[in-house]
């Protein structure tokens, strides 16, 4: 039965606006947010209330995909370089030598519990490898809470890094299973090749990226996320094309992106800030639907076995081992194990097996997608309970402010105007070519007798009168040597003293 794309809109809709009004009450309540969404699919599934018929791991794969794109390139936009350098070798350490050893300790116990092969077990062992950043970092958030000792720039680098490597396992067993005769050390060349084409292929991208939006001066605001969305699935698809790791990619894409300067910088955070959890959303209503409830019920005994040992023993155990070299406190290494939640990435790696026909390939897919819920309500209700109980957590009112972007409206504490002459070095040039120092902004020019306000494609001009806002008169300095004027500390003065 054909069912009118008018129905299918009305369906989406409502289920989104559900979603929307749930994530509130969610926040309210402590539940996890993704949770909910998983649930409401499910409701809303075949062997729900809804009754809606989705049975194709195919389409939900390809959505899938399309919404990691956008969920792991705004989870490296919104990573700083100054707040991950401390730790960058501990998150990546986590990242991939943490994800192999979760995978094979999960797959050793699952072998000896259950009926699997040792390739079968060690492919669910890596689809449920890598760990969730949206679903850690929503209950902080609506916690306003932060973590001591840089522990949450190290999570957040794990949640955002670790899902390549669980992607390349996941791929790596699913072949082994369908050609038995390949060894798998034959794929570790294939390892590193997807890997360093993934990360070369997001860091040249990402930085043409940069030039790019700064360069081509489109006339309709609006157009910059369209400009960003194609070279974020260029950067995908070519490093996919080529045999490189394109998720990789994508997230340096994002990385690079996130912490160069360049115009409408605040308004595409946002963009993608809103994008990614409208694709999370979807992926987890999508996945939802494509779950049987009635399916899960032989599975729950053994499902919730396997999370345990999951929760409880292989995370653990993975961390302990990758972070006992950097002499962590016990504390910290504590809450690095319990933050292994599941989200969205699990359930999609488990579409791959199912498309690939895999044997035990719906098995599989469930008994995922029961670790991912469990996670979700255990680890997840728990989460800020446990760190509170660590002593962890930072008190509101003194968590770590964040730091200020390109183009900010934070309130700067000097005020100073210049004439622009014709031999300044700044004549002729954007803004945004300028280098200025973050916490300094021209937030107002005079030019002909009128007045506006720029932006970083703005092009600076003889005559032009600037109005520079700066946090400190060292960085006011720096700016006017930028504009190859001499700043007169003399004549600067407080907001309250200038002369408009």
């Amino acid at each position: 039965m054909s069912v009118s794309p008018t129905i299918v809109i009305l369906v989406v809709s409502i289920l989104l606006f559900v979603s929307v009004l749930v994530s509130k009450t969610a926040n309210r309540t402590g539940l996890p947010t993704l949770a909910l969404f998983l649930l409401i699919g499910m409701l809303a599934g075949s062997d729900g209330i809804g009754k809606i018929s989705f049975n194709n791991p195919e389409t939900a794969q390809f959505l899938g995909i399309i919404a990691l794109c956008f969920i792991l390139f705004s989870g490296g936009l919104d990573t700083k370089f100054d707040q991950v350098k401390p730790i960058v070798w501990r998150g990546i350490t986590l990242s991939t030598l943490g994800v192999l050893i979760t995978a094979i300790t999960l797959g050793v116990f699952v072998y000896w519990v259950t009926d699997f092969s040792w390739l079968e077990s060690l492919l669910l062992g890596s689809i449920v490898s890598s760990t969730d950043a949206a679903a850690v970092f929503s209950i902080f958030r609506s916690k306003s809470t932060g973590l001591k000792r840089n522990l949450r720039p190290l999570l957040e680098l794990e949640s955002g890094s670790n899902d390549p490597m669980a992607y390349f396992l996941t791929i790596t067993f699913i072949s082994l299973i369908q050609q038995p005769e390949t060894s798998f050390w034959a794929m570790v060349p294939t390892f590193l090749k997807g890997m360093s084409l993934g990360a070369l292929m997001g860091f040249l991208i990402g930085r043409v990226t940069v030039r790019v939006i700064n360069r081509v001066d489109l006339f309709i605001e609006g157009l910059y996320p369209v400009l960003t969305i194609a070279m974020m699935l260029f950067s995908y698809s070519l490093t996919e094309f080529i045999g490189g790791n394109g998720f990789l990619a994508i997230y340096i894409s994002g990385l690079i992106l996130g912490n160069s300067n360049f115009i409408h910088k605040r308004s595409l955070l946002k963009f993608y800030d809103g994008f990614a959890w409208l694709m999370q959303i979807l992926m987890f209503l999508t996945l939802g639907l494509l779950v049987f409830p009635s399916q899960m019920a032989p599975i729950i005994g053994i499902g919730l076995l396997i999370s345990a040992f999951l929760i409880l023993a292989a995370r653990p155990l993975a961390m302990f081992l990758c972070l006992w070299p950097f002499r962590m406190y016990y504390k910290d290494l504590t809450l690095v194990s319990w933050v292994g939640l599941k989200g969205a990435v699990p359930i999609i790696f488990a579409t791959y097996p199912m498309v690939e026909k895999v044997p035990n390939a719906d098995m599989i897919f469930h008994i995922v997608f029961f670790i991912t819920l469990t996670s979700l309500l255990l680890q997840g209700t728990t989460l800020f309970s446990v760190a509170k109980w660590l002593k962890l957590t930072i008190p509101e009112g003194k968590a770590k402010k964040p730091v200020l972007e390109f183009d900010s409206d934070n309130i700067k504490s000097v005020l100073e105007e210049i004439t622009v002459g014709p031999d300044f070095r700044c004549v002729n040039q954007t803004i945004v070519d300028l280098k200025l120092p973050k916490t300094a902004l021209i937030v107002m020019i005079e030019r002909e007798d009128k007045y506006f306000t720029p932006n970083g494609s703005t092009v600076i001009e003889p005559g032009d009168r600037l109005t520079i806002l700066a946090d400190s008169k060292a960085n006011l300095d720096v700016t006017f040597n930028a504009l190859n004027a001499v700043f007169d500390p003399v004549r600067s003065t407080d907001p309250a003293g200038v002369k408009w």
